[in-house]
């Protein structure tokens, strides 16, 4: 039966209208704002993204090319230069990603392949600027600001800029870099005519590896050539297991190998 103002509960209804109405236009109001926040959110911060990754994805095919074909010693003199232009090519389209989507992981992303390539042409001190630019994005993981900071020192020892090299290294680091970091920090200090303090910071590694029962032959090389024999390390059984299908690593799984990886 509808309610008339005349109906013996019109004046309560009535009554906790007006109180209650305030909240109830409030509360629709807060469920209309999240509900069209959220969509203008996927409508744009999600196709933005979408766009961010389409970009990252050619610059990654064009560095896929450019690698396999700088392996070639023997590229005719059409060939090189054709090289030459995809790898400008290359650079712009990252510094084209970097301008627009500057803190997205693809950013970062994109200037570690510039790093690397740089770095592979020996441009120690461009890489180093590179590797400066993809430090300053805050992407919330310590991981990969660890994997950025190894190789940005690694760079700048590179550039021969050890004091600026050593203060990077120094910055504090999640425990499963801390072997990187050591081994990294011995590299500097030899650098810097400081053997005792190589010596140490090798040793620090090598039982950081032990840990893990990871053994690294490099620096097993180093250690020997400052006069030091590293006790051997047993590798712990079933680390490295054989599959039938080819997996992308974690970004992670290769932090520990940065220094090598970039110092080649």
């Amino acid at each position: 039966m509808a309610l008339t103002p005349n109906s013996p509960n019109a004046d309560n209804s009535m009554q906790a209208l007006k109180q209650y109405g305030s909240y109830i236009v409030t509360a629709i109001l807060l469920a209309l704002a999240a509900y069209f926040g959220w969509t203008y959110w996927q409508n744009n911060h999600a196709r933005v993204d979408t766009v961010a990754a389409d970009h990252y994805a050619d610059i990654q095919r064009l560095n896929e090319e450019v690698s396999l074909a700088s392996q070639n010693p023997d590229l005719e003199a059409e060939a090189q230069e054709a090289l030459a232009q995809s790898r400008t090519q290359m650079n712009e389209d990252i510094d084209a990603l970097v301008s627009k989507h500057g803190d997205s992981v693809y950013a970062w992303q994109a200037l570690m392949i510039k790093a690397r390539q740089q770095v592979d042409s020996d441009e120690f001190a461009e890489a180093s600027e590179t590797l400066k630019k993809a430090l300053a994005i805050d992407l919330g993981d310590a991981g990969l600001q660890a994997i950025t900071r190894l190789r940005y020192a690694t760079t700048l020892l590179a550039a021969g800029d050890a004091d600026a090299a050593l203060a990077q290294a120094n910055n504090d680091m999640p425990s499963s870099f801390e072997a990187s970091q050591q081994e990294l920090l011995g590299d500097i200090y030899l650098a810097q005519d400081n053997k005792d303090s190589a010596i140490q910071s090798y040793n620090n590694a090598w039982e950081l590896l032990r840990s893990r029962q990871e053994t690294r032959a490099v620096l097993a090389l180093k250690m020997e050539s400052l006069g030091v024999m590293p006790e051997p390390i047993d590798e712990q059984a079933g680390l490295i297991q054989e599959s039938t299908v080819s997996e992308q690593p974690l970004v992670t799984d290769a932090a520990e190998n940065a220094t090598a990886e970039i110092a080649q």
